[in-house]
């Protein structure tokens, strides 16, 4: 794919949509040293706080990723086209404790511009993202009782806050 990098001024995002329909990769680690893993993520945001561009990611402390996530100061948010779906459903099912799910779904990574974790050739967009912040859901916390419903065993949630740096990007994500 043929990305251009945007400001954020120009960032154009559907979140509804790439959070509950398209779904994201997120990724963790360094491409350099081949030490890196990627699962789908559903649940998260963008926006500004701390008068910074965000995107935020939660990660279950029983995922292979969170140990990448809590290791390295940056990861990557990757965006595909509907031809990438059967990629992502593979990477939200699989650990990459088990071998090489990531060449397993057919995905390149690639280099990335500011930070350690790859990026992806077949994505329509990269978020180069550095970590800023974390915190770790608590059911006392849960307003909404149904919410723990979410979580049959009990295995809840690090939210990690992460400063986008970079947008790679298809055109039609430019406003």
């Amino acid at each position: 794919m043929s990305l251009e990098s945007l400001s954020l001024d120009d960032f154009l995002v559907k979140p509804m949509h790439l959070w509950g329909t398209q779904y994201l990769l997120l990724t963790s680690g360094d491409f350099e040293a081949g030490e890196f893993n990627a699962m789908t993520v559903g649940w998260g945001s963008f926006g500004i706080m701390w008068s910074r561009p965000f995107v935020q990611v939660v990660v279950r402390p029983i995922r292979y990723t969170y140990g990448f996530m809590e290791q390295y100061d940056t990861f990557t948010v990757c965006a595909f086209p509907p031809e990438g779906a059967e990629a992502l459903q593979l990477l939200g099912t699989k650990s990459g404790r088990d071998g090489d799910k990531i060449a397993e779904a057919g995905l390149h990574p690639i280099p990335s511009k500011m930070v350690a974790a790859p990026g992806y050739e077949e994505a329509e967009l990269i978020l180069e993202c550095r970590k800023l912040y974390w915190d770790d859901m608590e059911k006392a916390n849960f307003l909404d009782p149904d919410l723990d419903a979410k979580y049959p065993r009990k295995a809840y949630h690090r939210i990690y806050y992460g400063e986008i740096l970079l947008v790679l990007a298809e055109d039609h994500y430019r406003a």
